[in-house]
């Protein structure tokens, strides 16, 4: 399908960043981290115990991001594999998964409203299982149970993972689209007082930032139809010759 690769890598991670700052993930990230830690904001002010804080912190954290990693890097193994099964319609899948994205974009900028996609699809646990098995269920949980402002980017991602030549390289796409979303949140869990400082200066900016993850999507559905990856590529090869996957 398309010929080359490093820019997927770039785009993967670069639309989990996007999905991270989305409306329906922002916000509820104070609340995922009392929730896999255990703490109330109240231990993350405080002086007293803050080893203790942080080790559990980082280890539930990181616990989390596996969780979700998990769930993508298997959807992407099954999109690779899906797109391989259906190789002769590979111009079809291309196009027509192209205009899809295309379409996502236009939603996720308002333009467009597609009911359907405005419904939540997720999974909620009232009480989390203890300890650290608990933790990665809920992680599982929240890769599994796409809510509707991550579910179009995630998807485009997919359709991406549809056109590469070998599982491995689906597998790749969507790691990279795993550390997009997973380093900002490791990161806003480590300093989670700070991210509220700074998501209440930030929240003004959040439908800017939604439309620009909608006019993300669309170029990706151009290039997708317009078959343009190759050239685009080239240029990141430049930047990126050691990171390597491959494409049909």
């Amino acid at each position: 399908m398309i010929e080359s690769a490093n820019v997927s890598i770039f785009i993967a991670f670069v639309a989990g960043l996007f999905s991270f700052v989305s409306p329906c993930v922002l916000p509820i990230i104070p609340s995922y981290v009392t929730y896999i830690t255990g703490l109330s904001f109240e231990d993350f002010d405080q002086e007293q115990n803050k080893a203790v804080v942080r080790r559990l912190t980082i280890i539930h954290s990181l616990i989390f991001i596996l969780g979700f990693t998990i769930v993508f890097v298997a959807l992407g193994a099954s999109a690779t594999a899906l797109g391989n099964l259906f190789n002769k319609y590979k111009e079809w899948i291309r196009i027509g998964g192209g205009i899809i994205v295309i379409i996502f974009g236009i939603h996720i900028t308002g333009l467009l409203n597609l009911k359907f996609l405005e419904s939540e699809k997720k999974v909620r646990l009232k009480n989390k299982p203890a300890g650290y098995l608990g933790t990665l269920l809920v992680g599982i949980t929240f890769g599994a149970g796409w809510t509707p402002c991550i579910g179009p980017i995630l998807g485009a991602i997919l359709y991406l993972a549809m056109n590469m030549k070998t599982v491995y390289s689906g597998i790749l796409l969507l790691s990279a689209y795993s550390l997009g979303l997973g380093i900002p949140f490791f990161l806003s869990s480590l300093a989670i007082n700070s991210f509220l400082v700074y998501f209440k200066k930030f929240r003004k900016y959040v439908k800017a930032v939604t439309i620009a993850s909608g006019l993300f999507l669309v170029l990706i559905g151009l290039l997708l139809v317009t078959n343009q990856f190759a050239s685009v590529s080239n240029y990141f090869q430049r930047l990126m010759p050691a990171v390597t996957i491959q494409e049909k």
